[in-house]
């Protein structure tokens, strides 16, 4: 029987063998979540950290309900890390437990952030929507989801865009 070289880590158990894992920097991997994303005007990842930080309350467009899809799990996820989600979805009750509510223009008070899950075909007329609320609101169409003429026309209005990019994966980051 052959005995460890120094300095091997063959008497380490076999999960721990293989040398030491690099720790992963969120602000790297953000960086890099951003950049598969297919819209290079989305903030820069220290903006998207400071606003994922700053809202609370968040207007979910296309919101499902079906726990198997995105447009349920995302919003469900972040409702369990503390933001208040407002459900709108024209054929639903209530979602997550919150009473849903059938347009934007239908929600009470202000919020700090909409987040669209609708085809891209659609979501223009929700970003335009959601540019003409009131407050500043900043407007997250999810991973795969652009409308282009309308994010670029809401930046020129100083609101903040985000474009085909997963929250969930974002938040996972921070």
């Amino acid at each position: 029987m052959s005995r460890p070289s120094p300095g091997s880590n063959s008497r380490l158990p076999s999960r721990l063998r293989g040398g030491y894992r690099r720790a992963v920097d969120p602000k790297s991997e953000l960086r890099r979540l951003l950049a598969a994303s297919s819209d290079p005007a989305n903030p820069a990842a220290e903006a998207l950290r400071n606003l994922l930080e700053r809202a609370r309350r968040i207007a979910v467009i296309g919101i499902s309900r079906s726990p198997e899809k995105p447009a349920r799990s995302v919003p469900a996820y972040l409702a369990g890390r503390g933001y208040e989600i407002v459900p709108v979805n024209p054929n639903a009750d209530r979602v997550l437990g919150r009473q849903a509510y059938a347009r934007l223009d239908d929600v009470p008070g202000a919020v700090d952030m909409v987040m669209i899950f609708r085809p891209s075909e659609q979501a223009g007329a929700f970003v335009r929507a959601a540019a003409e609320r009131p407050e500043r609101l900043a407007i997250w169409l999810s991973e795969g989801i652009r409308a282009d003429a309308e994010a670029t026309a809401a930046r020129a209005q100083g609101i903040t865009v985000v474009q085909d990019l997963c929250a969930y994966k974002a938040h996972k980051l921070l």
